[in-house]
């Protein structure tokens, strides 16, 4: 199991344990995690489950795929930093990831 935290735009955090390969987006929702939405049910198509990654688990997560990159251009207030977490799956090698879930998410 790998941990995984959560930290809201208040700045709250929630530590949770997650099995390899079960995405960040069915962490969140199986964990009750306020902040990802997942409307698309993991489909990549519409961004409610839009996560900024910490700056340093970036190069470990890894840059998104085209169809990815398309979706995290409409969503406003994405950067650099951006990755819709039905994309990134958990593994030994993510064990620690850190994820900020975007303000307009909040409370959805």
């Amino acid at each position: 199991m790998a941990k995984l935290t959560f930290i809201s735009a208040q700045n709250e955090q929630r530590v949770i344990e997650v099995k390899g390969g079960v995405s960040v987006q069915d962490a969140a929702i199986q964990n009750d995690v306020d902040g990802i939405n997942a409307d698309c049910g993991g489909g990549c198509s519409c961004g409610t489950c839009h996560v900024f990654v910490a700056e340093e688990w970036r190069e470990k997560v890894g840059l998104p795929n085209s169809l990815e990159a398309s979706m995290l251009e409409v969503i406003a207030g994405s950067n650099e930093c951006s990755r819709l977490s039905c994309q990134i799956k958990m593994s030994d090698e993510l064990d620690g990831l850190v994820v900020t879930t975007p303000e307009f998410q909040e409370g959805c």
